[in-house]
């Protein structure tokens, strides 16, 4: 059963091209380290922390950057919240399309639920319209139907910021539409005849297999 995660469909929308490249051809371009390798190990640690493991062995394993990371995240109000689950998968079906996801965290209060999603790096430019808040929030609504309040929260770890995306039925309706537009497009792929070429692709990891 094919599931559409939220980089297939962004990679899709980016170019279908390059969705070819990675999900039909199964081709993985090398990836620099650096701050892929420190989100890897704050989210690690972020884990064993929310499920009530002992971190205080792998605490001093952080260098100087991961360790302030890690006290920006311990800080944060929404992090802060009661513990539901974390790095987990979850997945629902939307018209005839499965799609889903991988959770960071799902934290509650009294009256909320709230999606956690912490960035090392850059959060989408425009969070609300993202295909990870479409999927995440959908599935989530699907799971806990009862919930009167979900939200999705963005920490942007970077800069100390929350962004918070409030889920309603009005969102719902028009994520659905969109999740369906987008998968009803990849399932009727056809590879292209002809590439044309933007500014956009010199920065493609698969440019030097493209053109």
């Amino acid at each position: 059963m094919l599931i559409f995660s939220p980089n297939m469909l962004k990679t899709f929308l980016d170019c279908p091209q390059k969705y070819i490249f990675r999900y039909v051809e199964k081709i993985s371009p090398p990836q620099k380290s650096g701050w892929f390798e420190r989100g890897k190990k704050v989210h690690a640690l972020a884990h064993y922390y929310l499920r009530g493991d002992n971190i205080e062995k792998l605490e001093p394993a952080l260098g100087e950057v991961e360790r302030k990371i890690w006290n920006t995240l311990k800080s944060n109000i929404y992090f802060q919240k009661h513990y539901v689950n974390s790095e987990y998968n979850l997945s629902c079906k939307i018209g005839d399309y499965w799609i889903g996801g991988r959770l960071d965290a799902l934290m509650h209060d009294d009256d909320s639920l709230y999606i956690l999603d912490y960035k090392t790096g850059a959060i989408p430019q425009k969070p609300k319209q993202d295909f990870q808040t479409m999927i995440y929030l959908l599935c989530v609504s699907k799971l806990y139907p009862d919930v009167k309040n979900l939200k999705f929260v963005y920490i942007d770890l970077k800069n100390n910021q929350n962004h918070v995306v409030d889920f309603n039925d009005e969102l719902e309706k028009l994520y659905e539409i969109a999740i369906i537009t987008a998968c009803n497009k990849i399932s009727k792929l056809i590879p292209p005849e002809e590439i044309t070429h933007t500014k956009k692709c010199d920065f493609c990891e698969y440019r030097k297999i493209c053109y």
